[in-house]
């Protein structure tokens, strides 16, 4: 390791590091043998990565329980590590049909998650728009519950029609739509085992302009997709918001999304993937503002349409 790295280059480092040190013994990770080198007094580079981190505000805007191992507990202690305060958490049917029986089960899940870290998670129900009498009850009944939004996955995709009825309740309840999203055709050619109901960016622009009231929300653009895609193809979109979470470390996600989207309409979020997420965010190169704006403020203006703001 050079040490007369640039400001950008440490905090990139670090930030991966670091995250590894908080995470470790909370998943089964083991902690590395050799100690994490402190460059705090090295010339040039005295800088406390963990200051920097924990002095912002943090909503992770795409969050999960119930998809591997880990406890709501487990999330909520790497959250602390990492100053995020609030985690808008879901169950999506990740696999299969997704019919009544499970995305009921799965919400359930999420609720019983909320109502023991209340403080601490925002839930988001799931549903499948197949099933459209169960779907909207379950909407009714989730919204009167005080979940705050919606995570779909691959059932339906973001601009078939099953998905109108849904998309203009959404628009009745001021709430956010989070979708999960596929490669993107500007240099990958999809594999030919992704479901029919993979959403691709140009579906989302689809169903903007059909619906601008609507609020949208491609997920993970650092989730493996084709990311400079993904910002080309929203940019002109300004319902369609972003989340930059997920594990793919190239990084100028985040400067290349606010070339083209700005800073009001990327939201920091996680995928369970949390120093990453984190880290994206500190070792892009923004203001402090933009931070601010990216890390809380942007999702918090998102849930306080509909009151369900953190304070």
């Amino acid at each position: 390791m050079k040490k007369n790295m640039d400001r950008r280059e440490f905090v990139a480092h670090s930030a991966a590091v670091a995250g590894v040190v908080l995470g470790s013994g909370l998943f089964g990770f083991t902690r590395p043998q050799e100690p994490v080198p402190d460059y705090s007094n090295e010339s040039n580079n005295s800088y406390d990565l963990m200051s920097e981190v924990l002095k912002y505000r943090k909503i992770d805007a795409h969050a999960h329980v119930g998809l591997g191992p880990e406890t709501p507990r487990d999330h909520i202690d790497i959250a602390d590590r990492l100053g995020i305060e609030t985690l808008v958490i879901s169950k999506p049917v990740t696999r299969g049909e997704g019919p009544p029986s499970e995305f009921i089960a799965n919400n359930e899940f999420v609720l019983k998650a909320v109502k023991e870290f209340p403080d601490r998670f925002k839930g988001q129900m799931t549903v499948n728009p197949r099933y459209p009498k169960e779907a909207m009850d379950e909407i009714n009944r989730r919204v009167d519950q005080g979940f705050v939004g919606m995570k779909l996955y691959t059932q339906v995709k973001i601009n078939d029609p099953a998905f109108y009825p849904i998309i203009e309740r959404f628009i009745e309840l001021k709430m956010i739509i989070l979708m999960h999203t596929g490669i993107g055709n500007a240099r990958v050619i999809m594999n030919e085992t992704e479901p029919e109901g993979m959403s691709m960016p140009e579906d989302f622009v689809d169903a903007a302009k059909r619906y601008p009231e609507a609020m949208f929300q491609l997920a993970h653009l650092g989730g493996g997709i084709d990311w400079e895609n993904a910002c080309k193809t929203i940019k002109d979109y300004k319902n369609i918001y972003v989340d930059v979470s997920g594990s793919n470390n190239q990084s100028d996600i985040i400067d290349y999304a606010m070339k083209y989207l700005g800073e009001d309409r990327m939201f920091f979020g996680c995928d369970n993937s949390f120093y990453q997420g984190v880290g994206h965010v500190i070792a892009a190169n923004l203001t402090e503002r933009q931070r601010e704006k990216i890390y809380f403020e942007n999702y918090n203006n998102i849930l306080r349409k509909a009151g369900n703001h953190v304070d």
